[in-house]
């Protein structure tokens, strides 16, 4: 798919919770192809800046094509979210007006074959969003133990029976050292009804979680608020995954500080400061008619959170 047909997921509903100004600095943490970007530096006009981190440095270059006409207004960083607070001091920024991560992996990493993300066509064992740092899913297959991959198949994935497909896929590994991504797709099928969705899906889900360590790299992110955030300034996450949307709501809800004192006391002493305001009680999910135009929205959720004062 040629980059101007990339389709950013709830372009309009992340604009709307983040509501970018003229003059504000903002970060979008998974800058991908630009799409949310763009939107952001179009709304933020004449002066409003943004930076733009990714692990993944073939969508920095074509994102850099995407966003030259913001490029006096733009920062762009080859990194880890995880490693915000570190991004923010080589610019010289403190804090900022908002945030987005939107968590997914991006159109040009499911349609480039030799990635290794998908299976709708051969490909090598990769799955790396950073080839150049991370180690690519053969490598990682290579020295794990069936125990070690069935439990990553069911906590990232919900993987059932787990431990019978982890045993098929290092045996087949094994046997056949140049396997690719549409066997590991038979393997992990095999014996499986298809059905709206395809039954290898969440193995692929959970190897790609484990190569990049996913869930590692949000909760780092998450562990950071509010500090990133200017008194007023939002956040906003965009998942597709239930553990990933588990995490952020828990978070924000602990960020909220609701008073955990029982009823009846004259006065709060549980000492809980709340810290940020979650404007999304419930997640926000794609309308129809982005469903209609780009299926792969269909597992997103989006939630929102706002610093609050000092």
């Amino acid at each position: 798919m040629p980059d101007q047909l990339h389709q950013p997921v709830m372009p309009e509903q992340v604009i709307k919770f983040l509501n970018p100004q003229t003059g504000g600095k903002y970060v979008d943490l998974t800058l991908g192809l630009g799409g949310h970007a763009r939107r952001i530096l179009e709304c933020s006009a004449p002066d409003g800046v943004l930076l733009g981190v990714d692990r993944d440095p073939e969508a920095i270059r074509r994102a850099k094509k995407t966003l030259e006409p913001f490029r006096k207004r733009l920062k762009i960083i080859h990194g880890r979210f995880s490693e915000l607070d570190v991004h923010l001091n080589n610019i010289g920024w403190s804090q900022v007006d908002g945030m987005l991560a939107d968590l997914g992996v991006s159109s040009l990493q499911l349609q480039d074959a030799q990635r290794g993300f998908s299976f709708q066509n051969a490909g090598p064992l990769d799955m790396r969003m950073d080839p150049g740092l991370d180690e690519s899913l053969m490598t990682r297959l290579a020295r794990m133990d069936e125990v070690a991959l069935a439990d990553v198949l069911k906590r990232f994935g919900e993987v059932r029976r787990a431990r019978v497909i982890a045993r098929r896929i290092l045996r087949s590994i094994k046997e056949d050292p140049l396997m690719d991504t549409v066997e590991l797709a038979r393997i992990a099928s095999e014996g499986r009804r298809k059905g709206r969705i395809h039954p290898a899906t969440r193995v692929f889900m959970a190897l790609r979680m484990m190569v990049n360590r996913e869930q590692e790299e949000l909760r780092a992110l998450l562990d950071s608020l509010p500090d990133p955030l200017k008194p007023g300034g939002r956040v906003v996450f965009i998942s597709f995954h239930s553990l990933e949307d588990r995490l952020v709501k828990q978070r924000l809800r602990d960020l909220e500080g609701i008073c955990t004192c029982p009823p009846g006391l004259p006065k709060c002493c549980c000492g809980v400061r709340p810290l940020m305001r979650v404007i999304t009680r419930r997640p926000v999910i794609p309308e129809q008619a982005e469903l209609d135009r780009n299926p792969r929205a269909r597992s997103a959720r989006l939630r929102m959170a706002e610093r609050l004062a000092a």
